[in-house]
């Protein structure tokens, strides 16, 4: 069975993606995930940040010699506007927390649903994980 996770929030350090289920021998390339990657750049949406997202892949566990080893394989993408973010989005304290508190959902989005589900007054708690950035680790 194959089984596939990702963590990260769309302003936060990375996404990390893990895969298990793979069998051994599978060829895995970051060069050709990274093609795939530069894809996104393409698209279309009503904001410019796919524009700025050179994404790239880091294998972290998984994969040797360009062939899956039929253990879990994991992978971080950075985020390289993390510097911009990191006063609202770090793990420790947030001196900036303030600027960028969301207390309106959003029409259309997980926002709402997100908020009441996990008891946050800030929705940017729910509206970073629900986030089409997040498809780039998909």
């Amino acid at each position: 069975m194959l089984r596939f996770n990702t963590a990260g929030e769309s302003h936060g350090k990375g996404l990390i993606g893990v895969v298990e289920g793979l069998p051994s021998g599978v060829p895995v390339s970051e060069d050709y995930i990274n093609q795939q990657l530069a894809r996104r750049q393409m698209g279309y949406g009503r904001g410019g940040r796919m524009q700025i997202e050179t994404d790239t892949v880091e294998i972290i566990s998984g994969v040797r010699n360009g062939q899956t080893l039929g253990t879990p394989i994991s992978f971080l993408i950075r985020n390289q506007d993390y510097d911009n973010w990191q006063e609202i989005m770090a793990s420790g304290q947030c001196p900036r927390i303030q600027d960028r508190t969301v207390y309106r959902p959003r029409p259309g989005h997980a926002d709402l649903a997100g908020a009441m589900k996990y008891d946050h007054k800030d929705m940017r708690n729910i509206l970073e994980r629900a986030s089409a950035r997040e498809t780039a680790a998909g």
